[in-house]
């Protein structure tokens, strides 16, 4: 289980979004902060779940806090692997398999997070279902998801349309849910779980700090990599940290390093 997770409240922007807000905090269980919040970094919350212009943004408030953590397919790092990331030759892809597949492989994302990697994946032709156990990053990730398909619809990208349609969340802790699946019944699961690494890179400092604020540490890797194991047909991925020890349980049957990352595989049986 996760801990030391702690609530946001929820506040808005502007008047014209508390509607938004009020939605937010009802379906979430959380606070809502009655005033619109021009400013979200000068109040006396701690943490935020911020309804703003451009979406919805998890937000730590005070000085020196680092700026909102939110979903964003169309630009910065996402769009740039979207339309720059190498293709399968991109470690993940090698990762999953897709060099070997005559087709792309469906994937479960069991620890969905952001959604970078599941929209990697679904970049490269995956239909991608993700898991998410904490209530508020489902929140943020259903909204980027939501708004960036409309958007698409709107200018008419739909090679983005397309993309975002492979993309579907569910809002589930992992380990019961993989417990309830039959054997087999997963091509390819997909693991990120939490590292408390010592890394100062942006991530750490901004996505990872903010996201361990509502999803906590992951203690349950073990279980969860096991519960995998048991429902994936043909191979399951572990993503971690380059220098970080496997997770506990049985050896990877092959690792695939990067400059800061590493992906430990098991395989069952070939991709068809």
């Amino acid at each position: 289980m996760s801990h030391g997770t702690l609530q946001p409240c929820v506040a808005a922007a502007t008047a014209e979004l508390m509607p938004s807000a009020a939605h937010w905090a009802r379906s979430l269980s959380l606070t809502l902060l009655s005033d619109p919040l021009p400013d979200p970094r000068h109040c006396d919350t701690p943490l935020l779940l911020y309804v703003s212009p451009q979406g919805l943004k998890l937000q730590s408030t005070g000085p020196g806090a680092p700026g909102p953590v939110w979903v964003d397919f169309l630009s910065g790092k996402a769009g740039h692997r979207r339309h720059h990331g190498g293709g399968k030759g991109q470690l993940i892809a090698r990762a999953v398999g897709l060099g070997r597949a005559s087709r792309p492989p469906e994937i479960l994302d069991a620890t969905a997070g952001l959604g970078q990697d599941a929209f990697v994946l679904a970049t490269l032709g995956c239909s991608v279902t993700m898991l998410e156990r904490s209530p508020v990053m489902a929140a943020l990730l259903q909204d980027g998801i939501d708004r960036t398909l409309s958007q698409s619809r709107e200018t008419g990208d739909r090679e983005l349309q397309v993309i975002l349609e492979r993309m579907t969340l569910r809002q589930e802790d992992a380990v019961a849910w993989l417990s309830q699946q039959a054997p087999d019944s997963q091509e390819v699961v997909y693991l990120d779980p939490m590292f408390p690494g010592r890394d100062k890179s942006s991530l750490v400092k901004k996505e990872m700090r903010l996201s361990r604020h509502v999803v906590g540490q992951d203690s349950d890797a073990p279980q969860l990599l096991q519960a995998a194991l048991g429902v994936a047909c043909h191979r399951v991925v572990v993503k971690r940290p380059r220098k970080a020890p496997v997770i506990e349980g049985p050896a990877p049957d092959l690792q695939l390093s990067g400059k800061s990352s590493r992906y430990d595989i098991y395989t069952f049986r070939a991709l068809p």
